[in-house]
């Protein structure tokens, strides 16, 4: 098992920004796959953006391309999730995770962290 902490959350009008950060521990990152998840309030998780374990290909639910940008440091077991022109629709708690399975059809692999908040205002 991975242990996973999100952070970068918070508070923001529609239309700005927020970067959010995903610490992973373990030797076996770089081998995996990594996904950024979200659940809004009374909604199911869902997958917002993956990306391979060497960058090579990466995947964005379609409500989110062109302003989510993933991005990910092997060397510090880090996996990044630029938020951009961010809409009402985007509040949610935010995880990510190791991915069993690359999306649509995903599975995650660990336990689920503490996830991280965002909330954007009207």
């Amino acid at each position: 098992q991975v242990q996973l902490v999100e952070s970068g959350g918070g508070l923001v009008q529609t239309g700005g920004s927020l970067r959010l950060s995903c610490a992973a521990s373990g030797r076996t990152f770089s081998n995996y796959a990594m996904g950024w998840f979200r659940q809004a309030s009374g909604k199911e998780r869902e997958i917002v953006a993956a990306i391979w374990f060497n960058s090579a290909s990466k995947y964005y639910v379609e409500s989110v391309k062109g302003r989510f940008t993933i991005s990910r440091d092997n060397a510090k077991n880090a996996v990044l999730l630029q938020m951009n022109s961010l809409k009402p629709d985007d509040t949610a708690v935010y995880y990510c995770n190791r991915l069993a399975a690359w999306p649509p059809g995903w599975r995650a692999e660990d336990a689920w962290g503490q996830g991280t908040p965002v909330t954007v205002s009207a």
